[in-house]
């Protein structure tokens, strides 16, 4: 069984986004880029599956710039077999990353694949969805659980109402989510052999698909610092503060 994990370098969690003076875009100048969390939990749920005997190999595959292959290597590092770089200058929006997902699994032919239920830069919960749908294959998105038997998985996922347990047939989409598991630390011995291992790199030219963007951005704008709080005398006072300055009740 090949599991094929799309991974996505994204502004590091730990860094406070700072916004151009222009407000054209995210300011990514000298900015510590690293993989997308939940893309990172993916890759640790398909190197278990791996280590349990389930799957035979782990493919990691990321399209962008040329820097992406740091992201390849720690994926790598952390249990992935190979990687694949479709490497582009274009700023990629979901649907054009579904695409060459497409592609590539047409070309790879995977049992699975498994993604990030959403990358934390544009937060769009759109590629895996999407993915299924031009694949025509059965989805499992939010994945807390993933229990893999013969040509069936298992999904424990999280909704608004609690949990909920599905049955796919393989292939399939699934995504994972936050409590799916506690990624690893990749050890140095480890990084050491992700440098050996095998990186392809190819372009979206090669596997036939268009990357042009279809969507805008009008402008990028940092919230509005919220406001102090204030103390109120009684109940009486909450409520009129409620009625004439919040107008909510």
């Amino acid at each position: 069984m090949k599991i094929l994990v799309p991974v996505k370098r994204v502004v590091d969690y730990n860094v406070k986004v700072r916004v151009k003076a222009d407000g054209s875009n995210v300011d990514l100048a000298n900015v510590k880029m690293s993989m997308n969390p939940f893309d990172e939990i993916a890759i640790e749920e398909a190197v278990r599956l791996k280590e349990a005997g389930i799957a035979s190999e782990v493919v990691a595959v990321s399209a962008g710039v040329t820097n992406c292959q740091e992201t390849l290597r720690t994926a790598m590092a952390i249990g992935a077999d190979r990687g694949i770089l479709i490497q582009t200058d274009v700023e990629l929006q979901p649907l054009a990353v579904a695409k060459l997902l497409k592609a590539l699994c047409e070309k790879e032919q995977p049992q699975i694949v498994l993604c990030g239920k959403q990358a934390i830069d544009d937060d769009a919960n759109q590629t895996g969805q999407m993915l299924a749908g031009m694949m025509n294959w059965p989805q499992a998105t939010f994945a807390s659980k993933i229990v893999v038997a013969g040509e069936q998985a298992t999904v424990t996922r999280e909704i608004d109402g609690g949990l909920e347990t599905i049955e796919v047939a393989l292939p399939a989409v699934l995504t994972s989510d936050l409590r799916l598991n506690e990624p690893r630390y990749a050890t140095l011995p480890n990084i050491m052999k992700a440098k050996r291992k095998p990186l392809e790199t190819t372009n979206p030219e090669a596997l036939g698909v268009d990357v042009t963007p279809r969507l805008k951005t009008l402008k990028v704008a940092e919230p509005p610092k919220r406001s102090a709080g204030i103390k109120v005398a009684d109940a009486a006072d909450l409520v009129m503060k409620l009625k004439t300055e919040a107008k909510v009740i």
